[in-house]
């Protein structure tokens, strides 16, 4: 059992020591804006601690760090994920003045790439932490440490790799498939940042854009978030670069690869595109006269909350805190629906996924399908996952129904913590679904004055809906379990160094 541990502390330390390089990255802007310099301090504070819990791991003898299995693989995934959001959260206490709660909450929701903010003027921070902000979004969507371990630790990596929510293995060497997800997210963001440059943007604000679309998070230079610069160019490319993030790398492979025969096969794209698409139409019609003086205007506006809300981003065009908008219950109820079924499978968006969304359909249509059928038919059906075809049966519905009942299960509980502290319920239901499936569209209920345990139950939401529930279960249950061993075999020990018989 300690053997165990020890392996997993030394692969968390393996984790660290890319951290610490990761928590760098903004002191490089200190080239361009040499007046920053004075605000690099958190960030190398933050560097230090990481490296000093990088080397505590050479004090840890393991001989081989060996296979990393699924079990292992929460236990590091929670653990890693508790630590790095408290280290993230130095610079803004220290930067930002956040308190620790507040701060925490900030790191989180980075990381998580959900986007609610606890400031309420970011065109007062400093650039460093801007550019902090939206890099934890871009590093936490993407999983650049568990893609990080597994180049460095190539097969034994694959219990981290699954358990940190991965299933996306684009060749069969682990390796090859972080590098290639690697190479994918690093070419979009490339051609993101040059595409939102030519839009409008400076370099800054493009680079920071498109860090958090492509992470699905949704953090903003400005204040009014997208809306702010009343751009129609800047709107599309933000959309484009939305339903990229909220696409699961496997599809994006197959794309590179030119098998459009096995993306048109795909049922989570005709989902995603159909949901977001099709509910932006129903809207505008509705909205056409009533919100807005023709229906052009009203899809422009619509259809950007739409697709902001299914692929987790939570980018806005128009203010969801004002009457007006909370008022209109269909768009409302809408978006919360968007916000929970989430992008798709291995994309750096969260939600229940529209790939279970497809299991639950394909589902209902085979049970149709064989209650018309003759008895003893055997059917074999085949549904595609990226260019994988996967044999559609009782573990795949399982699973997502698994998956869909601790979603709603939770949304139940969390949105209605909320209502206890005073929100009105639709208020409640959309934060929580918005913090719980990583989007960050808000309607006013975040704010650094909001009571402590609203602030922690969304915390908790962004933490646990991160992860699916399972994994973070997982990890608890066996801590628990190996706890619960070692109090046993201890007093065993004890009972027969005392002498007293077993029976």
């Amino acid at each position: 059992m300690l053997k165990s541990y020890l392996r997993i502390y030394k692969a968390f330390t393996l984790v660290m020591l890319q951290y610490a390089f990761i928590v760098l990255v903004p002191t490089v802007f200190c080239i361009f804006y040499p007046e920053e310099i004075k605000n690099a301090y958190p960030f190398l504070i933050t560097a230090v601690l990481s490296f000093a819990i990088y080397f505590s791991g050479f004090a840890v003898k393991v001989e081989d760090i060996e296979t990393i299995g699924y079990r292992e693989g929460a236990v590091l995934t929670v653990f890693t994920w508790v630590i790095i959001s408290l280290l993230s959260a130095i610079p803004h206490i220290l930067l930002g003045n956040l308190s620790f709660s507040q701060a925490v909450f900030e790191s989180v929701s980075g990381l998580s790439g959900t986007g609610l903010t606890m400031f309420t003027d970011v065109t007062k921070l400093s650039k460093l932490l801007l550019f902090w902000r939206s890099f934890t979004q871009y590093v936490g969507g993407a999983g650049f440490a568990v893609l990080m371990l597994g180049m460095v630790l190539g097969p034994r990596a694959l219990g981290f790799y699954k358990s940190e929510g991965r299933s996306d293995n684009l060749v069969p060497n682990i390796r090859r498939s972080a590098q290639l997800i690697l190479e994918i997210y690093l070419a979009y963001t490339v051609a993101g940042t040059i595409a939102l440059r030519l839009s409008g943007m400076n370099w800054f604000e493009a680079l920071n854009h498109t860090m958090t679309a492509l992470g699905t998070g949704g953090f903003s230079t400005r204040n009014g978030s997208i809306g702010e610069f009343n751009n129609l160019a800047i709107e599309i490319v933000t959309i484009v670069l939305m339903i990229i993030g909220a696409t699961g790398f496997g599809i994006h492979y197959a794309l590179w690869k030119g098998n459009i025969k096995a993306v048109l096969k795909n049922g989570e794209p005709w989902l995603l595109i159909g949901s977001s698409f099709g509910s932006a139409i129903v809207l505008s019609v509705y909205a056409t006269g009533k919100y807005y003086k023709n229906f052009g205007e009203a899809l422009r506006y619509i259809l950007f909350q739409t697709v902001s809300a299914i692929s987790g981003t939570g980018f806005q065009t128009l203010p969801l805190n004002e009457e007006k908008w909370i008022s209109f219950s269909p768009f409302m109820f809408i978006l919360i629906v968007l916000m929970l079924s989430g992008g798709m499978m291995d994309s750096t968006s969260s939600g229940i996924k529209q790939f279970r969304i497809w299991v639950i359909l394909n589902t209902l249509h085979d049970s149709v399908k064989g209650f018309l059928m003759p008895r003893g038919t055997v059917r074999k059906k085949v549904i595609f996952k990226g260019e994988q075809q996967i044999i559609f049966g009782d573990d795949n519905i399982r699973e997502a129904l698994l998956v869909v009942s601790l979603y709603l299960i939770t949304f139940v509980i969390g949105s209605f913590i909320l209502m206890l502290h005073g929100y009105g319920a639709l208020n409640s239901m959309f934060e929580f679904a918005s913090a719980m499936d990583g989007v960050g569209l808000s309607c006013g209920v975040t704010s650094p004055n909001m009571p402590l345990t609203a602030m922690w139950t969304l915390i908790i939401g962004m933490f646990t809906g991160r992860f699916e529930f399972l994994i973070v279960i997982y990890a608890i249950t066996k801590v628990i379990n190996d706890l619960n061993k070692k109090i046993d075999e201890t007093r065993l020990s004890k009972r027969i160094n005392s002498g007293v018989s077993i029976k």
